[in-house]
């Protein structure tokens, strides 16, 4: 009997269950006035969807990722890729496919399960006769009453609540009067849509300005509203656009930003991304993908105070921080620790009445969270105002368009200001009279007198005279050490355009126990590279030219040149270098895990990269590259990517390194040609190779072939197999076209791997080293694909697809010199046809 009784009574409740989930849907079904055709309803079960008014956006049920969990959420309706802009119950997730969302008798928004138990609702403060709910064209849901004369005199919207999309007319801001912020906050993760940490708003006081905070720390602030092309102070890239029209309204009640497209056939968004990164995204109809447009945080600058109070940054020295003038580091040996967070401090102190303003230019102005304005004020009534008030340590206009206008005053320390090459603005700082320069040169002059006309002559005499014998001796000087040392002459007069701190000789000496080989970490084609520990213990690594090496100074410049302006989480730092004697030297942050290959094609180190290590090495690269092609003052390409030049922190980061190569590009430029050929073979595109055309899409190549080693852990060069004498290209070719990709996968990796993620990565390898650039993704797209869940087009067959063996019996006819060694390294003077 006690056998039988435990299935009796599960196979009552499994009908039970099915009984009230058919009954449910028919309720639902009842209650229902809508279909796929009409955007207004009261009621939708899951498996039911509702269309905007033009179609544009549809309301349902959804599942991201390989989750199970049932969420309500709108998306875009006419394209491929799954996109989500808004979610309801973000917390609050269904499990199971039962759910119904409706609309109640007093007006609210509630979505039920399985049992009728309330798992969200929406938060509608006043009733109605007639409520229904309505998916309107721009993506805003709306509670209405369907009595109301006023169709836009909502009982609740989503506009209110949004998620981590910022749609076209909705708001960014707060209510003065109440209280209320319309504010972002980022998903857990690209599969998790529950609050993640970063929120997007607009700053609770002060003048109209975005943050970025994670939890209650700021790490992102856009400076406050110029009027200026529609922008902020600290995002001049966000300039006017053929697409959209940024605008902020201040009313009395109310401050908000906002945007309008100016075609609405156009699909544009900006997300909080997880990472807490805003991004803008415009659908390409051509590509069927997102194109990532602008990113509002493109370098170290953009991180919230990096420089402390009274200090600048710039992008364009190194190091990036320094002390606005008139103002010294407040503990000047954590300065020179690059340690900048207590920031700078008064030459002299103010006294009030004394006190004179000193201009600025080119900045984005600081934070205006202890700040005044008024529209009304021109900038002499400004400083006026300021001047009068001790308290005041600074003032500029508020709008700075046509001229400028308004009035806008600090309180208290100035913070997170950075200087701009183009597009920043002037302030005005308060400081001691004793710091200004009162008299200028013309005033000098005016000033002498007849009677010292005579001793001006003298002591013009006497310093020519003396002038003239020092040249002398100089001169004399100068044939002795040409003589004795011309190189050492050479470099010491170019260590000036390095703009570079310089180490001593003595102390990277001492730092790597005069190069020993105990400290030696590798080689390459610029020379060794050895570990140091410098006297306060930080450690670097030292890049030393061998003497031996085809690579010299301007090699050394060209990496300095690039490296030195580019700072980013995947790019190695360069803390300055060393050009003493007859020696060279690049000084880097140390990396403990030294470079990507130094694992994952070692048999018994490959074992400590398991897949997520891998798939965030691949994603590292990929962001690294991103902000080389698009994000960075200047357009890099690197030309000499490859596993060992990607460096590994402590934490298995990746790090972009090796710039020695790399070529820049202004404006919109994104390729050229040479007749020398620079890089590592294996690496290179096929258009690169042989005809000496370089791109942003030769990187994309390589950036494809290091994915493919990463994730068999093999080098493409010498990739041999028993069944075919095809490289790792053309062996994961006849994989993926087999429908066995999931092979490449390096068997180390044991369980570890996710094999959506590893089919994806290998894809998009794929699709990263097509033979015709014009096939090939973008950095962007590739980023987007890694991490996407969307359908990715077909690749065509790789270049290079089998092993072309280049030797002293077999090089390209048209070649002058080539040279190639079994370590991959990066060779030259190889001349294209």
């Amino acid at each position: 009997m006690n056998l039988m009784e435990n299935p009796l009574k599960a196979s009552t409740k499994m009908c039970l269950l099915l009984f009230y989930s058919s009954l449910l849907l028919i309720i639902a079904a009842v209650f229902s006035t809508a279909d796929d055709a009409t955007s207004t309803f009261q009621s939708i079960a899951d498996g039911q969807t509702i269309v905007s008014d033009g179609g544009t956006f549809e309301l349902g049920f959804f599942s991201p990722g390989a989750l199970k969990n049932r969420y309500v959420g709108i998306w875009y309706k006419k394209i491929s890729v799954t996109t989500i802009v808004w979610v309801a119950n973000r917390d609050t997730p269904l499990t199971d496919s039962s759910g119904v969302l409706k609309v109640t008798n007093p007006g609210l928004l509630v979505l039920l399960s399985h049992n009728m138990s309330t798992v969200w609702s929406s938060n509608t403060s006043r009733t109605a006769q007639n409520p229904v709910a309505r998916l309107l064209d721009s993506g805003n849901l709306v509670v209405m009453d369907g009595s109301d004369v006023d169709p836009e005199n909502y009982l609740w919207q989503s506009f209110d609540y949004p998620g981590d999309t910022f749609l076209p007319g909705a708001k960014l801001g707060r209510n003065t009067v109440t209280g209320f912020n319309w504010h972002f906050r980022s998903w857990k993760s690209p599969q998790d849509p529950s609050h993640g940490n970063y929120t997007y708003q607009l700053g609770p006081k002060g003048y109209a300005e975005k943050f970025v905070r994670e939890g209650s720390v700021i790490k992102f602030r856009s400076g406050p509203w110029t009027g200026v092309h529609f922008q902020f102070s600290g995002t001049p890239q966000l300039n006017t656009s053929p697409i959209y029209t940024y605008s902020l309204v201040s009313e009395p009640d109310e401050i908000y930003y906002s945007y309008k497209l100016h075609n609405n056939s156009i699909l544009s968004r900006v997300v909080l991304t997880s990472d807490g990164i805003v991004r803008r995204y415009t659908w390409i109809d051509r590509t069927k993908g997102w194109l990532l447009q602008l990113i509002a945080q493109i370098d170290n600058c953009d991180n919230y105070a990096l420089c402390g109070v009274y200090g600048a940054c710039n992008i364009e020295k190194a190091p990036v921080c320094s002390c606005l003038k008139g103002f010294k580091p407040k503990y000047p040996k954590e300065w020179d620790l690059v340690d900048w967070s207590n920031g700078c401090v008064r030459n002299a102190p103010l006294n009030c009445s004394g006190d004179v303003f000193k201009q600025y230019s080119g900045i984005k102005l600081p934070s205006t969270e202890q700040s005044w304005h008024n529209i009304s004020m021109n900038l002499k009534e400004c400083e006026m105002v300021c001047a009068k008030n001790c308290s005041c340590t600074a003032y500029t206009n508020l709008d700075f368009r046509d001229g400028g206008s308004g009035c806008l005053m600090w309180y208290g320390d100035l913070i997170d200001i950075r200087y701009f090459a183009e597009n920043g603005q002037d302030i005005y700082i308060r400081m001691a009279a004793s710091e200004l320069d009162h008299v200028d040169d013309t005033k000098i002059n005016a000033q002498y007198s007849e009677s010292n006309v005579k001793k001006m002559r003298i002591i013009v005499t006497s310093t020519v005279l003396s002038t003239g014998l020092l040249i002398l001796g100089l001169a004399l000087l100068y044939v002795w050490k040409k003589k004795r040392q011309k190189d050492g002459k050479v470099r010491s007069n170019q260590k000036e355009d390095l703009e570079l701190p310089l180490f001593d000789l003595s102390d990277v000496v001492c730092a790597t126990s005069d190069f020993s080989n105990h400290n030696k970490l590798g080689e390459g084609g610029f020379g060794s590279v050895y570990k140091g520990t410098l006297k306060d213990g930080q450690e670097i690594a030292v890049k030393r030219l061998s003497k031996h090496s085809r690579q010299g100074f301007n090699e050394l410049k060209n990496e300095v040149t690039h490296i030195a302006k580019l700072q980013h989480r995947n790019l190695v730092k360069l803390l300055g270098c060393c050009i003493q004697e007859d020696e060279m030297m690049l000084i880097y942050e140390f990396m403990p895990n030294k470079s990507l290959d130094f694992f994952i094609f070692d048999q018994r180190k490959n074992t400590l990269l398991d897949w997520p290590k891998r798939f965030e090495i691949i994603n590292g690269i990929a962001r690294g590259l991103l902000y080389l092609h698009q994000d960075s003052r200047l357009r890099v390409i690197h030309r000499d990517l490859k596993a060992g030049n990607i460096l590994l922190d402590g934490e298995f980061n990746a790090k972009i390194s090796d710039f020695g190569l790399a070529r820049s590009f202004g404006g919109n430029e994104t390729r050229a040609k040479t007749k020398k050929v620079v890089g590592t073979y294996g690496y290179m595109s096929p258009e690169y190779a042989i005809d000496g055309c370089y791109s942003i899409k030769s990187d994309v190549y390589s950036f494809g072939v290091m994915v493919l080693e990463i994730v068999n852990g093999k080098r493409n060069r010498g990739f041999s197999h028993p069944g075919h004498n095809l490289n790792l290209l053309g062996h994961a070719w006849n994989l993926y076209t087999e429908g066995m990709s999931i092979e490449l996968l390096d068997t180390s990796v044991g369980d570890s791997s996710n094999q959506h993620e590893v089919l994806r990565s290998i894809h998009v390898g794929l699709l990263c080293v097509q033979r015709n650039p014009a096939n090939r993704p973008s950095m962007p797209a590739a980023v987007l694909m890694l991490s996407g869940e969307s359908a990715l087009p077909q690749p065509q067959k790789p270049g290079f697809y089998s092993e072309r063996v280049l030797d002293d019996n077999n090089v390209d006819p048209c070649a002058n010199e080539a040279t190639f060694s079994a370590n991959d390294v990066s060779y030259s003077l190889f001349e294209a046809r």
